[in-house]
């Protein structure tokens, strides 16, 4: 009986098989090339001010557009995603009134993504050759959401997120670009159909159209990005969130699909996200960096998190 090695095994085979071992769910590949039919589109979003106060979204115009200008010599994109739905088991701190979004749950996604991205970029350089590229998860000027539709990974959404058809959306998407061709997958059609439930859910009414999201109007944008107050006439449509927000991933009908996460780094912060309300704001400065240590909402601070609990308490007065 012939021994298997990874010298019998097409290169695609070899990544794939190494990234479902490190805990990534889907796993799909593109050509790098220019995204000509995004140009106009990020464009006129931009022109828009759709990115609200995100200046960073308007820098590296032709990067964004264009891995080979991020990464000299690129060939391929590897596309990934990485499940962060939770189980049932898990609080969800709603009951508190302080709704944190699920990827936040546990410890930062760029840590523990980054960490396997690294790992399978060293697998890839040992067992098929020299390869150079980078690893990003959501830390650079990638068009992630792109790729991964391209790499056959899902469609992009009415409500600007990817869904996966056999396991919804709640994913992170992370990206190796290197300097090895690969066969490239087909992208899937379009399935949300007549379908307008994030639309009409959305509380902000950020989904301006389908498949244009407002960024300045989000509620995520404005309990993570925004820095200045948040404007006054949305203190009635915040829903309680003080970190991010899920409403439209949660009412799409593909999320039925949604499966809980394997992943220990992700556990439930019972700790900080047990909070309610009144501990939230007498917490101290010390105490909530102990608790916060590599969470994503160290991102928005102990003072942001005050303001949108605040800004959702000024609903009822």
């Amino acid at each position: 009986m012939q021994t298997l090695t990874y010298s019998n095994l097409p290169r695609e085979t070899i990544i794939r098989e190494k990234a479902r071992e490190l805990g990534f769910s889907f796993c799909g590949f593109s050509k790098a090339r220019f995204l000509e039919e995004e140009a106009p589109r990020l464009e006129n979003w931009l022109k828009q001010n759709m990115h609200g106060e995100m200046a960073y979204m308007a820098n590296h115009f032709d990067k964004r557009l264009d891995p080979r200008l991020l990464v000299p010599g690129a060939k391929s994109i590897v596309s990934l995603l990485f499940n962060y739905f939770p189980s049932k088991t898990e609080s969800t701190s709603e009951n508190n009134g302080v709704k944190i979004s699920k990827y936040a749950y546990g410890e930062d996604y760029h840590f523990v993504v980054r960490d396997k991205l690294k790992e399978l970029l060293t697998h890839i350089q040992v067992t098929i050759g020299d390869v150079t590229g980078r690893a990003f998860v959501d830390s650079a000027p990638v068009m992630d959401k792109v790729w991964a539709k391209e790499s056959g990974l899902g469609w992009i959404g009415k409500n600007s997120n990817l869904i996966n058809k056999q396991q919804g959306s709640f994913f992170f998407i992370a990206e190796l670009i290197i300097d090895l061709e690969l066969e490239p997958d087909e992208a899937i059609r379009d399935y949300c159909g007549t379908c307008t439930a994030c639309i009409d859910a959305c509380p902000t009414e950020a989904i301006v159209e389908p498949y244009v999201v407002d960024g300045s109007k989000c509620i995520s944008y404005f309990t993570i990005e925004l820095r200045n107050a948040i404007p006054a006439e949305f203190n009635d449509k915040l829903a309680d969130w003080a970190f991010g927000c899920d409403i439209c991933q949660d009412v799409c009908p593909w999320n039925r699909f949604s499966k809980p996460h394997e992943e220990s780094r992700f556990a439930f912060n019972q700790k900080l996200l047990g909070l309610n309300q009144k501990e939230w704001l007498e917490l101290t400065d010390v105490v909530f960096d102990e608790l916060a240590k590599n969470s994503p909402i160290q991102r928005t601070g102990l003072a942001g998190m005050r303001r949108n609990i605040a800004a959702n308490q000024k609903k009822n007065h």
